[in-house]
Order: structure tokens, then C-alpha cells, then sequence
């Protein structure tokens, strides 16, 4: 949900707060994953030559290609390659950072490429779940929930800075979930089947899949959270008020 606002009522920059990584943060994320990278696969091709020779290692066939390779070639890719593997994950790692532009109007909260807004009068509990970042409407619903890596600290100092209602304590409705079973009669056929499917598109780490069928269930009137257990996550669920 978003609103447009007139452009002499916008607010000016200064009644926003940014809050993200930090530029040393950054700094040390893309410095370090490709000085890493380049470090661990030097070692590597350095090895290479004692794995190919012993007959129970696996992948004897790249080892033994790395090990024929001349000097000082081996180890300029190597150191090549390995930079460039390490900035691909400073890349995939930026992305799961949780940022936001907070003022009194909205917030403009954006992890993994995804961007979404949401009005102050429209929110009515902010807070922490786990590693997610979470904002709920007036009826109990989920206007946000954003999955990512953020501290908690510098995002509650902002919302509070701007009236926004951040809860300390977490969920204030966390009583309410119940773990989801199959069959259970409090559930309608099209509530059961969504949340077989998303039970299913979690064990594959289908994550688009996963929030795209959370929306669905949304729809539905229901609330739906997982335990932090990876793949393998019990689904629970409760109704929007």
C-alpha cells in the first residue's frame, strides 16, 4: 500500500532516517568476501597437486588439471577467479540486507531487490521476528515482512524517532499462532491447500514461491510464520482480527 504526496508537503530529507549497513560494513562485505575468495582458491590450487594423488579424494580430474597448469599462471587465475567468485557473494550477501528511509509519513523498507512502502496511518505495530522485520495494520495483518539481515537497534531508533509503534517485546499477537496441520477443521480447503503448497515450495528453498503463496493466504484472512529451521520449518498460522 502506498499514497502519493503532494510535492509541497512533501517532507524534506532531513525529516527522513536512513537506516542500512554502514559504510564500513560495506566496506569490509566487498573488500573482504573477494580477498577471501582469492586467498581460498590460491590454497586450493596450491593442494591441488596432493589431492590428485590420493586415490580416494573426489574430482581427481579437475585437481590433476589444476596441478598440470604452469606457473605463474596457476596461481593468476586462481587469484582471478577467486576474486571473482568472492565479489558474486558480496553481491548475493548486499542484497539480503534490510534497508529503509523512514519518515512521519511512511516508511520505504526494500530487501533483496524488492521495495515496499508503507504509511505510518496505516501501521500499527512495528517489531522484530527472528531475522525478519515486520509491520502490522490496524486488523492485525501484515503490511511487511521483510527477511533479511538489519539491526534491530538502528531500525527501532528510527521508527520510534518518527512515532511509529515498535514493539519491544516482539509479536503482540504471537499467542495466537497455532502450528499448522493438515485437516485441521478450522481451516477452509483453499487455506489447507496453500499451505501444503508453500510447506512444499520451503523444503525446495523456494523463497518466491513461499512469500507469493504467504500473500495468497493473506487474501484468505490468515497469518502464516515458520519456525527457523530451515527447510524443514513447521508452518503457523493465525487469523487476521
Amino acid at each position: 500500500m502506498s499514497f502519493d504526496t503532494p510535492a509541497s508537503k512533501a517532507p524534506r530529507p532531513a525529516d527522513r532516517t536512513t537506516v542500512g549497513p554502514t559504510t564500513g560494513e560495506r566496506a569490509l562485505l566487498w573488500a573482504g568476501f573477494p580477498v577471501l575468495g582469492a586467498g581460498a582458491l590460491w590454497l586450493l590450487s596450491r593442494a591441488a597437486g596432493w589431492v590428485a594423488s590420493l586415490p580416494w579424494a573426489p574430482l581427481q580430474g579437475p585437481f590433476k588439471l589444476v596441478a598440470s597448469l604452469p606457473e605463474p599462471q596457476a596461481s593468476i587465475g586462481a587469484l582471478a577467479v577467486g576474486a571473482l567468485l568472492g565479489l558474486a557473494l558480496a553481491f548475493l550477501a548486499d542484497r539480503e540486507y534490510v534497508t529503509g528511509v523512514i519518515g512521519p509519513g511512511q516508511a520505504v523498507l526494500t530487501v533483496d531487490g524488492v521495495t515496499r512502502t508503507v504509511p505510518r496511518d496505516a501501521t500499527a505495530a512495528v517489531f522484530q521476528d527472528g531475522k525478519s522485520l515486520v509491520l502490522l495494520g490496524h486488523d492485525t495483518a501484515e503490511l511487511a515482512r521483510l527477511r533479511g539481515d538489519f539491526d534491530a537497534q538502528r531500525f527501532a531508533a528510527a521508527f520510534e524517532r518518527h512515532g511509529y509503534p515498535w514493539q519491544a517485546d516482539g509479536d503482540p499477537y504471537a499467542a495466537d499462532f497455532r502450528r499448522w496441520v493438515a485437516g485441521q477443521p478450522d481451516l477452509s480447503d483453499a487455506a489447507h491447500a496453500l499451505l501444503k503448497a508453500r510447506a512444499h515450495a520451503l523444503k525446495k528453498g523456494n523463497k518466491e514461491d513461499a512469500e507469493q503463496l504467504r500473500a495468497d493466504l493473506a487474501e484468505l484472512g490468515v497469518v502464516v510464520r515458520e519456525d527457523k529451521n530451515g527447510k524443514d520449518a513447521a508452518q503457523h498460522w493465525r487469523r487476521i482480527a
